[in-house]
């Protein structure tokens, strides 16, 4: 299939944040380029290797879009601004992918034949949680925010925290009050659920690195804290907001 063609007739492109990943976005975004040209960097503040390793591995004419500012906001705002500028640039869906070398770019494809049978919904890259290599504080984390989501939107969910998604643009509110760091993926699918935007999952592979050579910025004690803190706030929210107005549309379908 000619993945480029695809990725242009249905205006779809793919989003990369990143944050200090100069030892492995190269390689992501070669990979990505084997299906689509339309890429969006979100350079989140990184230090000046970051730029530096884009600019060494491609001429000016590949580089792709890259969205730049300082300084490190996370990756709530990270996605926001890719999301704002896919759509300035007339983009109707929108892959995310990180750039720490852990979702395989290879599953581009699996990504898109769901999104071809379901056009209007959120698709998300599901993570074995199981495998023998994933870290236990992120099964634990994962199982933890699945449990709290299929609560407050009354859909299962296999992975809530996997950032590999495909997301239509256009059911996304820019002013949306996400927050900056990364439960705004957790976020995205509350609020797009609440308004009515199908969620579906579909199986793809991760890799983790041994101890020693992995990149991550999460902060167990303070990132448990706010993703507790947003929990408590969505249930809220789905008590006196959601349930409510699901109610409601339930009777009107009914007359």
């Amino acid at each position: 299939m000619e993945w480029q063609k695809v990725f242009e007739d249905e205006r779809i492109c793919v989003i990369v944040p990143t944050y200090n990943n100069e030892r492995t976005i190269v390689d992501v975004l070669r990979r990505i380029r084997a299906y689509t040209r339309n890429i969006i960097v979100v350079n989140d503040g990184s230090t000046p290797e970051t730029l530096a390793a884009l600019t060494a591995a491609f001429d000016a004419s590949e580089l792709p879009e890259i969205v730049d500012y300082t300084p490190n906001r996370g990756k709530g705002y990270a996605l926001m601004r890719g999301f704002r500028r896919a759509l300035e640039l007339g983009y109707r869906y929108a892959v995310t992918i990180d750039s720490d070398g852990q979702h395989f770019p290879e599953d581009i494809p699996a990504i898109m034949d769901c999104h071809s049978v379901n056009k209007d919904a959120l698709v998300v890259g599901s993570r074995n949680l199981t495998a023998d290599n994933m870290p236990s504080k992120n099964t634990f984390a994962n199982k933890f925010s699945n449990f709290w989501f299929r609560l407050q939107t009354g859909i299962p969910l296999e992975d809530t925290q996997s950032g590999y998604r495909l997301y239509p643009l256009e059911a996304i509110n820019l002013r949306w009050p996400i927050t900056p760091r990364y439960e705004a993926e957790l976020e995205l699918l509350v609020f797009s659920a609440w308004r009515g935007v199908p969620v579906i999952s579909v199986p793809v592979r991760v890799y983790y690195p041994p101890e020693g050579e992995r990149v991550s910025h999460f902060r167990p004690f303070w990132d448990f804290f706010r993703i507790s803190v947003l929990n408590s706030v969505l249930t809220c929210g789905a008590l006196f907001y959601y349930l409510p107005v699901r109610l409601c549309r339930r009777l009107t379908m009914k007359r």
